[in-house]
């Protein structure tokens, strides 16, 4: 029962992550007849709408490193969240690993400075 319970909710998921991204309409393309990205991110938005308000506006800051495709871009972007949650992860394991060794701790020492106070 267990068994036949865990595939079917490892199926669930596996559904609810492919479904959407199947089943995803492509969008008509733009006014100029450029495709459009399913995918876009907001970052190209806000590029694309200062470029029409202000033309000649120039960045402040040119990136260290442009990536060779937005599948690069993506997947470092994937990386970095990856990576900040497996620190908060780390940190809030050893936060909790700590206190319940502090706590052991106290506990241990109780019965020894109860006999040294004198109380039985």
């Amino acid at each position: 029962m267990k068994r036949h319970q865990n595939i079917l909710l490892l199926l669930a998921v596996v559904l609810l992550a492919a479904l959407p991204l199947w089943l995803v309409q492509k969008p008509a393309p733009d006014a100029d007849g450029k495709p459009v990205e399913i995918f876009a991110g907001a970052d190209d938005k806000a590029r694309d709408l200062v470029g029409e308000i202000a033309p000649n506006y120039k960045p402040w800051i040119e990136p260290l490193m442009e990536p060779a495709s937005g599948e690069i871009a993506s997947l470092l972007f994937a990386l970095q969240a990856a990576l900040g949650a497996g620190f908060i992860g780390y940190y809030l394991g050893v936060s909790v690993t700590r206190e319940k060794m502090r706590r052991q701790a106290e506990q241990q020492t109780e019965p020894l400075t109860e006999k040294r106070a004198g109380v039985n």
